[in-house]
Formats: structure tokens, C-alpha cells, sequence
């Protein structure tokens, strides 16, 4: 099978667990073969960490010879430009989350590399890890029996306490929504299926936040989205889920995500992680753990592109896929459509299951 070379936009706080994977875990099965970043501060030192050739100029990067996939890990709202720039020019991209900032915006990277016949891969790739590959397992084994409904819980109170940079979580593509929901929503789609409608109610809490992390101690953010969104999901195989996210919670006693089926109760594990751990009850009985049945269960962030770069050599589809990721962007996007317009939003877009691993 012929390796795919990586080119890497974006050497933020991300981009070192996905270094470290593919150049490591993953590195007989992808090569990582140039990288670049706004910052070249930030370039040259990953550039040297990782012993990976520095290309200046995103452009160049993309259109680079020694270039099969664009891993585009740069902010969300940059998310687009990348993309495009990568499909017109005949690569496959693969994104970290959300697809694009806008319905609009993925459609057309979409359109574009199908015309080209290139791939769009998108993260999460979680849902990829031994905890929530066990929990797939479980149900398609039918141990909870016909799912009926699920929960999913994202509570906390953001980012400027820790991250570096956290501005953009509270701008254009950023909030709870376009960050965490992502993970939830993807994990329920392989879980239960397709979503078919939704509403709910979003809201501003604070019209500022206040940085107390370092290097920007003390910067206030306006902020610009919603930063607290509760939502019901339809899926479309009659299951009824509830959603909340929010950066407006100290502390909770709620779990991350759980399926109610018509023989039993499955407590699936962060979806932002690879693990678990996982918990089953039948018919009312005790929670149990179950231990885990599939690999990954460490930080793998990596996988879904290195399955993308295995199906493109193997000629099959690919797990963490732009239709699957389009999906999950019109979910919620339709949460803040749907509280705008005090109806439910109904889902224009479908993708199947991902295949299980």
C-alpha cells in the first residue's frame, strides 16, 4: 500500500499530538512532508521538533509535489480558505472541526472536490477510539436492544482560564456549539444514525470574557455567539435526544453522553477522548463496566486521517468524512437556526453510519 505525505497547515496548540501521532504511531502508514503557519515562529520550532520541512507560503505548501493531503488545522473561521485552496488544487484535505464556519462555505468544498475527485476528511476522530468503538459494538450486538433516546452533556466555563489563545472560541464558528459539539454529536451519529430534526434555545450569557491565562492575562473578549445552547435531536430512526453546551457552568454532576435502549442503559465515555470508561445496566439492574473491545484507547487524534489515507489506497470509504462531518455542521447549525426562529429545523442533509471498525 503507498503512503500518503501530509502537508501540515497550522502548528497551534493542537498540532502537537497530531506531530507527535504521525510521525510516531502512525508513521509507517502516513509520512508527514511539510508544514507552515502564519506564525513562523511556530513553523521552525515544530519544524526542528519534528525534523519536517518548512514551507513559507500556504499556497506553496499546498501545491507542493511531495504533497497528497492537507491536514488543515488552523482556526475555524480559517477553515474555508484552506480547503478550497486544497480541493481546486487537486488534494485531498482532511480539517479539524467544524467542516467550515458556514453551511455555504462546506457545500462548496464539498462540490468542488467531489468534481475533482479528491477526498474531504474532517475530525473528530474520537468516535474512532477503543471507548466509543466498544460502546458502537454493544449496541449493534443489540445489548441495550432498540435505542430510544440519549443525553449528552458539555458544561464547563470556556477557555480563557487555560488556553493561550482562547479569543477565537468566542467568535465566528467558536462557542460550545462549534467547538465541543462536534464530538457529541459526531459520537452520536455513529452511535444511533442520522439526525432528521432539531430545535432548542441558545443564548449570550456574558457580552465579555476575561482572560486570566497566560500570555494574554487580563484581555477581555467580546464575545460574539451563543455560549449556552439547549436542543432536542429527532434522529431519524425515531430516537429522541437531548443536548445541552455551554461555557456557562462551574461545576455539574452530569454524565457525558447516554443511550436508553428498549432492553437496557449504555454510559458511553467523553467523546473527546479515546477511552473510556464505559458503563452498561440492563433492564434496571446495577451499572457495570464493561471493558474495553477495541484498540486506541489512548490519545490517537491521527486516526481518521491515517484511515483516510488507508481508504484512499485501498479504494473504500473513509471513516471521519466530509459527509459525515457536513452532517454534524448542519445539526448545529440548526440549534441556533432553530431558537432564532422558534421552530424546529429540518435536517436537509443525510450520511449513513460510519463503518465500524
Amino acid at each position: 500500500m503507498s503512503v500518503q505525505r501530509i502537508g501540515v497547515v497550522g502548528c497551534g496548540n493542537i498540532s502537537g499530538i497530531y506531530f507527535k501521532n504521525l510521525t510516531g504511531m502512525f508513521g509507517k502508514r502516513v509520512k508527514v512532508t511539510a508544514l507552515t503557519d502564519l506564525i513562523p515562529e511556530r513553523a521552525e520550532k515544530a519544524a526542528a521538533e519534528y525534523n519536517i520541512p518548512y514551507i513559507k507560503k500556504t499556497e506553496d505548501l499546498i501545491n507542493s509535489p511531495d504533497v497528497d493531503i492537507v491536514l488543515n488545522i488552523t482556526e475555524p473561521y480559517n477553515h474555508y480558505g484552506v480547503s478550497i485552496q486544497t480541493v481546486k488544487a487537486g488534494k485531498h484535505i482532511y480539517t479539524e472541526k467544524p467542516l467550515c464556519a458556514e453551511r455555504e462555505e462546506a457545500q462548496e468544498v464539498m462540490r468542488i472536490a467531489e468534481e475533482k475527485k479528491v477526498r474531504v476528511g474532517n475530525a473528530p476522530d474520537t468516535f474512532l477510539g477503543a471507548g466509543i468503538q466498544t460502546c458502537r459494538k454493544l449496541i449493534d450486538d443489540g445489548w441495550i436492544g432498540r435505542p430510544v433516546a440519549a443525553t449528552a452533556f458539555m458544561v464547563g466555563h470556556g477557555h480563557e482560564t487555560w488556553h493561550p489563545g482562547p479569543e477565537f472560541y468566542y467568535k465566528k464558528a467558536g462557542g460550545p456549539m462549534f467547538d465541543m459539539g462536534p464530538y457529541y454529536i459526531t459520537a452520536l451519529v455513529n452511535l444511533i444514525g442520522p439526525v432528521a430534526r432539531v430545535c432548542g434555545s441558545a443564548q449570550k450569557t456574558f457580552e465579555t470574557r476575561l482572560i486570566t491565562s497566560q500570555p494574554l492575562n487580563g484581555t477581555v473578549i467580546k464575545v460574539d455567539v451563543p455560549t449556552h445552547i439547549a436542543g432536542v435531536m429527532d434522529f431519524a430512526n425515531g430516537a429522541v435526544g437531548t443536548l445541552i453546551m455551554s461555557f456557562d457552568v462551574y461545576s455539574h454532576t452530569l454524565p457525558w453522553i447516554e443511550i436508553y435502549g428498549s432492553e437496557g442503559s449504555l454510559r458511553v465515555p467523553d467523546p473527546n477522548g479515546f477511552g473510556g470508561p464505559i458503563y452498561y445496566s440492563r433492564r434496571g439492574a446495577a451499572w457495570s463496566e464493561i471493558p474495553l473491545l477495541k484498540n486506541n484507547p489512548d490519545n490517537s487524534r491521527g486516526l481518521g486521517l491515517t484511515d483516510m489515507a488507508e481508504a484512499i489506497g485501498e479504494n473504500r470509504p473513509h471513516r471521519a468524512s466530509g459527509e459525515l462531518a457536513y452532517h454534524v455542521l448542519e445539526v448545529m447549525h440548526g440549534f441556533h437556526d432553530a431558537s432564532a426562529s422558534g421552530t424546529y429545523y429540518q435536517l436537509k442533509s443525510v450520511c449513513k453510519r460510519p463503518e465500524a471498525l
